[in-house]
């Protein structure tokens, strides 16, 4: 019993806490990312260079700095455009939807997600993904009718009063 009311109180605070499931990137992470890129690009090989992009892409698109995952979806958009395996493709797209999920545009982080899932239909971390991104949605409505009930009730309780003062200066 004490378990279930646990586990009960820990989803409440998961849920009003809004943790997830996708991990999270700091800025050290991301320069050393940066530097790799510069230093592949100097010396390293086409191959190599590609490598440390799609690390940096990661590293950007897990930020917690908006400017960093809009520059990250800007390097996923950009690399998806030149012809890739479709492997790469996926890992592109899949760090794409994290992007936008971090980004706040949950349906097309859905839209990509799902383009993923159609690739590989058992890919755990998309799956996961997508079920973060359902449960953010569901959330976020839930939380928007409590925003507009309370406000509703709120304005009702102000215009009766008026109504009960000005019935009572009669």
């Amino acid at each position: 019993m004490d378990a279930k009311i646990g586990q009960f109180f820990d989803s409440v605070g998961t849920f009003f806490s809004g943790s997830d499931k996708i991990p999270w990137c700091d800025g050290d992470v991301i320069a050393g990312c940066e530097r790799e890129v510069r230093e592949a690009t100097d010396s390293g090989t086409e191959d190599l260079k590609k490598e440390c992009l799609m690390r940096l892409s990661w590293a950007l698109v897990h930020s917690r700095q908006t400017e960093d995952v809009q520059r990250g979806i800007a390097m996923l958009e950009a690399s998806l455009e030149s012809s890739a395996p479709p492997l790469e493709d996926r890992e592109k797209l899949y760090l794409l939807a994290v992007g936008y999920y971090r980004s706040g545009n949950y349906s097309r982080s859905r839209q990509l997600v799902d383009r993923c899932i159609e690739m590989q239909a058992d890919w755990r971390q998309a799956l996961v993904l997508k079920k973060t991104i359902e449960d953010k949605i569901t959330k976020d409505g839930v939380i928007g009718i409590g925003i507009t009930a309370t406000a509703f009730g709120a304005v009702g309780l102000i215009a009766g009063g008026i109504v009960a003062a000005m019935s009572r200066k009669k």
